[in-house]
């Protein structure tokens, strides 16, 4: 009887050990989730990296982009958020293995990593030098490979709201959703991607695209309202909004984005215009939101800050914020491979800081000093 007893015990106790294991198995398989639905709890405030339009040449895919990211991790970020283009717009095949690496990239960052696509990775693909193809497709491709689930990508996960809606159209014509639009709220502000893109959104360049672009512009503009109506239910007290192209402001600057009637909003450069229907809408809801509206790009690999958003009447939105990211070419080497570090204070009046980050592994012009 002794020797039964002492049987059932180790039996009962392998049999203990056994399911534990098992329930610790299947929870190292699961994703690392910061949180389910976003961390609204974070009043005291945090800190979140952008950039994008990179790499851009095999030195910044091989050197300066794994650079930037041991950078960023060291940083100990919230999360971050890259702005599109995973590569030059021309002379680099829009390839499964471009794809991949850019999938390597973004988990190999600690912290939730998000991603909004540019139009070096999806609408320029048509170019010959790109390798000819198909540009619903190459979108089609990646919202299977980076926007497949409701969770970022980053080796730390954050669950988002998803526009599932069958409102874009695919490479074979059909309905599906623009899954690559993106929402999360962290600490009272709330977080939108939106895929507007360069080459006047699908407009211009080697193959327009009207019927894809009325479909996602439509979609775009629907995310955006929602956004801000979300961020009025929750009582956000500002939002972030990400996007690939630079949709132009202003007369200031034909060199690096549209010459657009500041008041009108309606392009002048004779080049079709994208971004008139969305800019218009965007304008109504940045004034009704009253509270701070930071707006996010690349495209045109022009660091800046400023408040180049008028209303009808010529007079600045005070509550909005443009923040271009850094972007390189290959000619560059790893001169502007960084980052744009926000520091997010949702007890401050204005909520978002923004400092410029140089890596100092990436120091071209002026080499690092010995002691950095």
């Amino acid at each position: 009887m002794q020797l039964r007893s002492s049987f059932k015990a180790t039996f009962h106790e392998l049999l203990t050990l056994s399911v534990t294991l098992s329930l610790l198995a299947f929870a190292a398989a699961q994703p690392s989730l910061a949180h389910d639905h976003g961390w609204d709890n974070d009043d005291d405030g945090y800190t979140i990296g952008l950039w994008g339009d990179m790499p851009y040449s095999t030195l910044q895919a091989t050197v300066g982009v794994p650079n930037l990211i041991a950078d960023m991790n060291a940083h100990r970020l919230k999360f971050t958020v890259h702005d599109g283009d995973l590569k030059q717009g021309s002379n680099s095949a829009c390839d499964a293995g471009l794809y991949a690496q850019a999938l390597a990239n973004f988990n190999s960052l600690q912290a939730p990593a998000m991603f909004t696509p540019g139009d070096n990775d999806w609408v320029d693909c048509d170019r010959p030098s790109n390798g000819g193809f198909n540009s619903r497709d190459r979108l089609d491709y990646e919202r299977k490979l980076f926007f497949s689930t409701p969770f970022s990508l980053g080796q730390r996960k954050l669950r988002q709201e998803v526009q599932t809606d069958p409102l874009c159209v695919s490479a074979s014509g059909t309905k599906v959703g623009c899954v690559e639009n993106r929402r999360w709220t962290v600490g009272r502000v709330t977080y939108a991607t939106l895929n507007i893109q360069g080459s006047c959104n699908n407009l211009c360049d080697t193959s327009p695209d009207p019927d894809e672009y009325n479909a996602r512009n439509s979609a775009v503009i629907l995310w955006m309202q929602q956004t801000f109506a979300e961020a009025k239910k929750r009582n956000s007290v500002a939002v972030m909004l990400i996007s690939q192209a630079n949709p132009g402001w202003d007369q200031a600057d034909s060199t690096r984005a549209p010459l657009r009637d500041p008041k009108m909003l309606a392009e002048t450069d004779g080049q079709p215009d994208g971004f008139q229907s969305f800019l218009t809408a965007l304008r109504t809801e940045v004034e009704a939101f009253r509270r701070p509206v930071a707006y996010v790009h690349g495209d045109s690999h022009y660091f800046r800050i400023d408040q180049p958003f008028l209303n009808s009447a010529g007079q600045r939105l005070e509550n909005f914020v443009r923040v271009e990211t850094f972007g390189d070419n290959q000619g560059n080497g790893n001169n502007d491979v960084r980052w744009v570090k926000v520091t997010v204070d949702p007890s401050s009046r204005d909520v978002f800081s923004y400092q410029p980050v140089t890596v100092p592994a990436n120091r071209t012009a002026v080499p690092a000093p010995a002691r950095y």
